[in-house]
């Protein structure tokens, strides 16, 4: 159960620290932003259509995924898609990364905390360093400090309908537990925290150390969450300029809403956002990168993303 591993990672926080322990943990590297977000996928080649002929992000050829593939947003930013263990599962997610600048410190600082890492990083073609671990709720967890060799820029950089992606969120349960790593230890701060009613956080945003990219806590959930109310959940949100821009490009590609999916709406946190669905139904929350009005329940307290400029 999610709640157990958490109450064993806060114990374990508990026990390691102590008088002098400090001395003994490297600083910890910056953590500068998403580096990808792992899905589940029944039919790859249906996959593949939605992310390069909807979205126009193309797919890396040589991305090292040999159960799977990658469409990168810009030259280390992508949506991972695996194959699933078996048709029709409920929970999609399978992970989410972030970029490090220094992949072996950041995992012997982890180590020094008590979290549980492997015992060295592992080193890929293109020269990048990454290691995995798991938060509280058991979600896979990766640090990547990207290679010398970028990814090459597709055919056509014009076809992207977003050239950032600014948040990943999950379903969670126990937010003290997840605080006490992604903030207390990774060092994340709370950007925005918002609820549909008044009593009981909703929504909460913590922003990365070094950068404008945010995870989301989605603590709304009932006990047992079907498959589309985990789906909506467990999502990430491509960024825009401009939500009603976005919403005419995809109407005039021929793009065709859903039952599930909505005109563009203003949302509590005061932005506009568009929501999509991949063929599995995992949620794509377009979302304009700066609020329109003052947003609901409280103020961001970093700074706004914007789009990648160059590839």
């Amino acid at each position: 159960m999610k709640w157990a591993v958490g109450s064993l990672f806060l114990a374990g926080l508990l026990l390691l620290s102590g008088p002098g322990r400090a001395q003994a943990i490297p600083p910890r590297p910056e953590i500068t932003g998403l580096s990808h977000v792992t899905f589940y996928a029944d039919d790859l080649p249906r996959s593949e259509r939605f992310y390069t002929d909807v979205l126009g992000w193309e797919q890396e050829p040589d991305a090292g995924v040999p159960s799977g593939v990658r469409f990168y947003a810009n030259h280390q930013q992508y949506i991972e898609l695996v194959s699933a263990p078996r048709t029709g599962m409920d929970d999609r997610l399978a992970g989410f990364g972030f970029v490090t600048a220094n992949a072996e410190n950041l995992r012997r600082y982890l180590a020094g905390h008590g979290v549980s890492v492997p015992s060295s990083v592992t080193i890929a073609a293109d020269g990048s360093r990454s290691f995995f671990t798991r938060d509280p709720e058991g979600n896979r967890v990766e640090f990547t400090q990207p290679g010398e060799r970028s990814v090459p820029a597709p055919k056509d950089l014009s076809r992207r309908l977003s050239t950032h992606i600014i948040h990943a969120g999950f379903v969670a349960h126990n937010r003290e537990a997840l605080d006490a790593f992604y903030k207390n230890v990774l060092g994340f701060h709370l950007y925005w925290e918002g609820e549909a009613k008044p009593g009981r956080p909703d929504w909460v945003m913590m922003q990365v150390p070094n950068g404008t990219d945010w995870i989301e806590y989605m603590l709304y959930l009932p006990a047992h969450p079907s498959r589309a109310e985990l789906a909506s959940a467990n999502h990430f949100s491509p960024g825009v300029v401009s939500i009603q821009v976005l919403y005419k490009r995809l109407l005039a590609q021929g793009w065709k809403p859903s039952a599930q999916e909505r005109p563009p709406l203003l949302a509590f946190d005061g932005k506009w956002q568009l929501d999509l669905h991949d063929p599995d139904g995992t949620r794509v929350e377009f979302m304009e990168f700066k609020p329109v009005r003052t947003p609901c329940c409280s103020a961001f307290t970093g700074p706004f993303p914007g789009p990648y400029t160059a590839w």
